[in-house]
């Protein structure tokens, strides 16, 4: 089977667990004899490792989509003005810009985008269209997130082959624009979502919640979960002396970075957590600057600066050092996620998770009976749950087994890809 996955990316300043999620599946459909590639729009996967994917160009660079949502005269541009604005040099200036993260201010441009052919980006949907009829040729095209729908329509009807969509956090991205787009913007979604052939959701809340959003009837719906190659984390019992908290995820408040820095501060209050350590992975953008100092300044204030490592390598084949060196792993994000796939890589490697019961977290470690949930989601509450879990070692030692076998048996990259390909091919067959 011929395989595109078209995905965003995002340069590789940070932990993108969407992007991981991309990444690996491709990577396995290949293993398992598919010819599967993965198909980067606006920005390169990594803009400072590798530019292109098995020489795959970037579609919709960044800076082209942009300046054709702003300047009408541009919407037409040169080819050679074009291929500049797309160029490696260029792509990777706009990967360090801070604004390509936020949703705020993007409104238009976001609905120029669902409205596909219709859009500003008229241009860039013939290019990509033209790759895939005339290079790649493709079975099925799978969309990495429901914010792309605006492709479907055009690659349905110019291939004649089904569109798959994941689903995974798209309400936090139109959650956080302007009220007066977001009835709009939520109206154009359940419209264009008529132009997929099947969803995957990556977990049941988050399908229960885009289907009443999205209007999405129960016979295009389907809830597979994340995988992860568990071979590619080594196993360890978490470690006990001292005890060690991790963090995997970019490091804003949004993710609850400073919920983390507050708990490890309470918690180093109690007196048989004094020599507690906190390590902490996953990137960064311009605009966590400001914010990431006034977390540190913190630890400085209580004296416990030296007791917070940072680790600048978050690359796959780098955390199992990371895992095998904490206790448990936290990332409190604000109001959850669909998913989080950092829980998986945790305890792939064998250290327990402690979430908030917000959005998936509480199905996700029900499932896996590999941590604690903790309700609310501020530090105190963290904190504490941090000391429960951390003076029970009998329970850690649960939690870690129980962690690694779920994901062996539910979550594993073998397992999520054969159930995505028996979708893929229900697709085929009704098309």
């Amino acid at each position: 089977m011929k395989i595109i996955n078209i995905v965003p990316g995002f340069g590789g300043t940070f932990y993108c667990g969407n992007c991981l999620r991309d990444s690996a599946f491709t990577k396995w459909l290949k293993k398992t004899g598919h010819d599967a590639i993965t198909l980067p729009l606006y920005m390169p996967l990594n803009a400072f490792n590798n530019y292109s994917n098995d020489g795959i160009p970037v579609f919709y660079g960044a800076v082209n989509v942009y300046l054709e949502q702003k300047v009408k005269f541009l919407r037409k541009m040169p080819k050679w003005l074009h291929n500049f604005f797309n160029s490696p040099a260029i792509l990777r200036f706009a990967s360090k810009m801070s604004e390509s993260t936020r949703a705020e201010g993007l409104e238009e441009l976001t609905i120029s985008m669902l409205k596909g052919a219709e859009g500003y980006q008229k241009e860039e949907l013939d290019l990509l269209i033209d790759f895939l009829k005339n290079h790649e040729k493709p079975d099925v095209v799978h969309l990495s997130n429901a914010l792309l729908m605006g492709l479907a329509s055009k690659i349905r009807e110019e291939l004649n082959i089904p569109v798959v969509c994941s689903l995974q956090d798209e309400d936090v991205w139109l959650d956080a624009m302007s009220k007066d787009y977001q009835t709009k913007l939520w109206g154009l979604m359940s419209e264009k979502s008529n132009d997929i052939d099947a969803f995957i959701a990556v977990s049941q809340y988050f399908g229960n919640l885009m289907q009443k959003r999205m209007s999405i009837p129960d016979e295009k719906l389907h809830v597979v979960p994340i995988g992860v190659d568990p071979d590619a984390y080594r196993y360890t019992e978490p470690v006990q002396d001292p005890p060690v908290v991790g963090y995997l995820s970019r490091m804003n408040k949004e993710n609850g970075f400073e919920i983390v820095i507050d708990a490890f501060i309470e918690l180093k209050k109690k007196t048989e957590f004094k020599n507690a350590l906190l390590k902490v992975t996953g990137g960064k953008t311009g605009d966590d600057e400001k914010f990431i100092k006034k977390q540190l300044k913190k630890l400085e204030q209580n004296g416990i600066e030296n007791d917070i490592e940072f680790i600048d390598d978050f690359r796959t084949e780098k955390l199992s050092d990371f895992f095998n060196k904490l206790t448990v792993l936290s990332v409190p994000v604000l109001k959850g996620e669909a998913f989080g796939m950092y829980q998986l890589e945790s305890l792939a490697a064998g250290v327990p998770i402690v979430q908030p019961a917000l959005a998936a977290f509480p199905e996700i470690v029900k499932e896996t009976q590999g941590g604690a949930i903790f309700e609310p989601n501020s530090s105190s509450a963290l904190a504490n749950k941090l000391a429960e879990v951390l003076g029970d070692k009998d329970k850690l030692l649960e939690y870690s087994k129980n962690g690694r076998k779920s994901v062996e048996d539910k979550y594993s990259t073998e397992k999520v890809t054969k159930s995505i390909l028996s979708i893929y091919q229900e697709a085929i067959d009704k098309k």
